[in-house]
């Protein structure tokens, strides 16, 4: 068992690794060159994995393996939320939680055809099998372009623009094109405007998932389910086809709902699993081994719905561009650190015996806990960031700190009341009038009545209060600034117009 414990143990041990390296690797090298680094270093740990004839080759070759699916696991969700637009942006990245959801399929189904293989050819193919899903991912990175945000946060504001101008399928002088990376850069400004970066979703390791991933089939069997590989491969098939209701609803219902939703139900049913279980007890018949089946099923729906692949798509929006990667390198290592603890220490309380807990199905007690502690953790702290653009999230979290708190965490000190405007405002001189012609009698007469009527009116009005001619003063002075502006707004223009004329006749369209 303990064997069993740090082989699947130490590919998690490796994601950890790898995730605090994403980060300074993705911000120096880029997201899109970083990725296809990673899946070079994956490809050398299945290597190792495949040539290994003794378990110290084969924890090494997992190790490499695990530093590459670290650094994955990071830069991938956050290449998606940086290139897509704002309207598909949750449905592209819980694709990727898709993805994985359809590897652990082909892999449990790969498994059921191996397992009665006599030899080595019984892990090695399995782990072969590996290169092929990496051979994908790294064509597919190499039509792709990198992401416009991490070109602009590295002043590379016209490759930003050809990126853009490829993933939008838009002209590079398209107006909303030109707006969108305005809007990027404006804002990536504004957090360079307050301070450097520094290093500053473990949540859904705790819900348990994991222990069937990984012990599915030891803990059905523990349980007497008749023909456990194929129960844990008809828990792939739910947990995959469950993923799409995920994709279909995080757009219309929001990240917020649905992190409650789906940790409310899978709270409930571990629950009901521990405690049927519970008084049951350890010889379970069949009936109860059926009922013990369909609880685990609606569990995994309730996972893959919600926390398996809105987590992702949350950790990949929240954070500022500046420190985005750090911040995501942060959040994934604490996944894939619960991941370890979980992949190691299950059995030691699952299993019966010297120095084991004996905790068998009552375990879900923990994980249904945990749910518990999930939906508060998300109706308090997660914010709903659906339908909007990353800089405007950046804009949410901005107000929410400077309507609440300060970054220490301490009530930010009310401003004092400034002066008014008017006595630190200058009057503009005005031109002085040039000598009117004479008027004939007629056009004079004309011109008195109306002047005697304003001076009626005039007459029954009080005259006008400080805090009137102040706002005048104000609204004067707003209109020159409005001027200025647009003066500023044209010169600005006028060099864009002068760069594109000096790059010639180019066709920037994909």
């Amino acid at each position: 068992m303990r064997q069993i414990s740090i082989i699947v143990a130490i590919l998690s041990a490796g994601t950890v690794l790898g995730s605090f390296v994403a980060a300074p690797v993705g911000d120096i090298f880029g997201r899109r060159r970083s990725l296809i680094g990673s899946v070079g270093v994956f490809s050398f740990g299945v290597v190792f994995q495949v040539c290994a004839h003794n378990i110290a080759l084969l924890l090494v070759g997992r190790f490499f393996a695990g530093v590459g699916v670290g650094i994955v696991s990071v830069l991938v969700p956050l290449y998606q939320s940086e290139m897509a637009p704002k309207w598909v942006r949750g449905t592209l990245v819980c694709a990727y939680q898709l993805s994985i959801t359809i590897g652990l399929l082909l892999a449990s189904a790969v498994n059921i055809l191996t397992y009665r293989i006599v030899g080595a050819a019984a892990y090695r193919i399995p782990m072969g099998l590996q290169l092929t899903w990496a051979c994908v991912l790294s064509l597919g990175l190499l039509v792709l372009p990198e992401t416009p945000r991490y070109l602009i946060k590295r002043g590379q504001k016209e490759a930003a623009a050809l990126s853009l101008s490829r993933l939008r399928r838009l002209d590079i002088t398209h107006p909303a094109l030109v707006e969108e990376l305005a809007e990027i850069e404006a804002n990536h400004e504004y957090e360079l405007a307050l301070g450097p970066d520094t290093y500053k979703d473990m949540l859904q390791q705790l819900t348990g998932v994991n222990f069937i991933m990984y012990y599915g089939t030891t803990f059905f069997e523990g349980a007497h389910v008749s023909n456990p590989f194929q129960i844990s491969l008809i828990v792939q098939v739910i947990n995959t086809v469950s993923t799409i209701p995920g994709l279909l609803v995080v757009e219309s219902w929001g990240r917020r709902k649905l992190l409650i939703v789906g940790a409310i139900g899978m709270a409930v049913c571990q629950l009901l699993i521990a405690s049927f279980t519970t008084v049951v007890g350890g010889t379970m018949p069949a009936t109860a081994s059926k009922i013990l089946v369909i609880f685990v099923a609606i569990y995994i729906f309730f996972f893959a719905a919600s926390w398996g692949p809105v987590t992702w798509v949350v950790t990949s929006e929240i954070y500022p561009l500046k420190v985005r990667a750090k911040s995501m390198s942060f959040s994934t290592a604490s996944n894939w650190l619960l991941n370890f603890g979980i992949a190691y220490g299950t059995p030691y309380l699952v299993e019966n015996g010297t120095g084991y807990a004996n905790l068998g199905a009552r375990v879900f007690f923990v994980w249904g806990a945990f749910c518990i502690v999930a939906v508060v953790f998300v109706w308090c702290m997660v914010y709903e960031t659906s339908k909007i653009s990353l800089e405007q999230i950046d804009e949410i979290f901005q107000q929410m700190r400077d309507f609440g708190f300060s970054d220490s965490g301490v009530q930010p000190q009310p401003l004092e009341p400034q002066q008014p405007l008017a006595h630190h405002q200058q009057q503009p001189p005005q031109p002085q009038s040039q000598p009117q012609p004479p008027l004939q009698p007629q056009q004079q007469q004309q011109q008195q009545q109306p002047q005697h009527r304003q001076d009626q009116k005039s007459a029954s009005q009080p005259p006008p209060s400080s805090q009137h001619r102040d706002f005048e003063t104000i609204r004067t002075s707003s209109t020159m600034t409005a001027h200025s502006d647009t003066a500023a707004s044209g010169t600005s223009s006028a060099q864009d117009d002068k760069i594109l004329a000096q790059m010639g006749h180019v066709d920037f369209s994909y």
